[in-house]
């Protein structure tokens, strides 16, 4: 039979463990708003150029900003 200790150990365990998953799950969220957001915002629909032009690369520094803020 288990002391009452090491119950009290294990169950701290799972809390933090459960806590750590809902923090995983909340940053997954928040990059995948973000990343829906400003991409919709800032990137033209038509993509000419494989690259970020200056304007685009200015929209989505701010655009992020506003998210990690």
């Amino acid at each position: 039979m288990a002391a009452p200790k090491d119950v009290r150990s294990e169950l701290e365990k799972e809390m933090m463990f459960g806590m750590a998953e809902k923090e995983m799950e909340y940053r997954v969220e928040l990059f995948n708003r973000l990343t829906h957001v400003c991409f919709e915002k800032c990137i033209e629909k038509r993509h000419k150029e494989g690259e970020l032009n200056m304007g685009e690369n200015s929209c989505i520094d701010r655009c992020v900003s506003k998210y990690w803020q």
